[in-house]
């Protein structure tokens, strides 16, 4: 029998159907491939970008040019634009403002045919690093309120290059679902004077059933209340509410947990498109006002990733009532991924 499930983080329910064991390869999709003629995220055709706005390259190589080994420039059609005023106001009972923010995409590699996956720890330090240096210099922007890191993989999930790559959007509201995320957390702390996702970081290695990957820096589990097949949550162990006070040392174990986690991923189900979304904490700007708002983040919130197969459609009874149906058990998911070897390849 199916079972409704709650998540104290997300503050929804969702539906886990338990009426039959289902495999793997149920949810193995056609993918889409993507040919380009050329590409311009490749090295040599830095002009077909907008200039970079931060690179990391060798000492002495020239901006905009090809030696560099992650390079970050604005998105050539953004979502949002930086120039301007937000010029909020109200039209009778609903709001609106200018479409402020920034759009960045990261360049993951200068090689083309690589996923992120198959890079070299080093290069997704240097991948997380971008991030991190993005994230301290968009912060200054006090019209800012929140940032999100996300990657799509694959034509799916929203990627028509297949050059490696993620992006930045900088929005001057703070998203709903990210609310509810600082919500739940500041809610709990002030009831417990704990970090909920640091409880649930302790439930989760107790009980072990949704465990897909743990070591000393990280935990990867696949959420109790799993909205989607082979959903993924990655925890780092140690408490901060912030990726960008992240240093070097860090990122490198973050990279690790990563790097397995997309392996094993991409070996049990054929390399599936994904969405994998960095939920970090959000400017600290005095609000007028509100003279608390958010000052608590530092002990309540915990930074995480969110890694979403795109396995499965939304229908009418989902959009209808904010209910999700998970045909895959999160138990289930997590013992198919737990047993699967991380190694390169198909």
């Amino acid at each position: 029998m199916s079972d409704f499930r709650w998540d104290p983080l997300k503050n929804t329910w969702t539906i886990t159907a338990n009426h039959r064991e289902r495999h793997p390869r149920e949810f193995f999709i056609e993918r889409q491939q993507i040919t380009m003629t050329t590409c311009p995220f490749c090295p040599g055709l830095e002009e077909r970008t907008p200039p970079e706005v931060f690179a990391i390259r060798p000492p002495g190589s020239p901006t905009n040019g090809p030696d560099w080994q992650v390079r970050v420039v604005p998105n050539k059609f953004p979502l949002l634009r930086i120039e301007g005023h937000l010029d909020r106001h109200t039209e009778g009972l609903y709001q609106a403002m200018q479409g402020i923010g920034a759009h960045e995409v990261i360049i993951e590699t200068p090689e083309h045919a690589p996923w992120l996956s198959d890079l070299e720890l080093g290069q997704m330090v240097r991948v997380f690093q971008a991030y991190r240096e993005r994230l301290l210099d968009l912060r200054r922007d006090k019209r800012f309120r929140y940032l999100q890191i996300f990657k799509n993989h694959g034509i799916e999930a929203g990627s028509p290059v297949p050059h490696s790559h993620s992006q930045l959007i900088a929005v001057p509201i703070t998203p709903p679902v990210l609310k509810t995320e600082l919500n739940a957390c500041r809610s709990y702390f002030q009831t417990n004077e704990r970090c909920l996702i640091c409880d649930m970081i302790a439930q989760e290695l107790t009980d072990g059933r949704r465990v897909v990957y743990s070591d000393e820096h990280f935990l990867v589990v696949t959420p109790y209340a799993s909205s989607s097949p082979f959903e993924m949550r990655l925890f780092p162990l140690q408490h901060n509410h912030d990726f960008a006070l992240q240093n070097d040392t860090e990122l490198a174990n973050f990279a690790v947990a990563l790097q397995s986690t997309l392996l094993k991923l991409r070996s049990l189900l054929r390399d599936p498109p994904y969405n994998f979304i960095l939920h970090t904490a959000p400017p600290a700007h005095p609000r007028p006002g509100l003279p608390d708002y958010w000052s608590s983040l530092a002990n309540d919130y915990h930074w995480h990733l969110e890694l979403v197969p795109r396995l499965n459609r939304i229908a009418g009874f989902e959009w209808g009532s904010g209910l999700h149906i998970n045909p895959m058990p999160p138990e289930a998911a997590a013992r198919h991924l737990r047993n699967t070897d991380p190694s390169p390849g198909l």
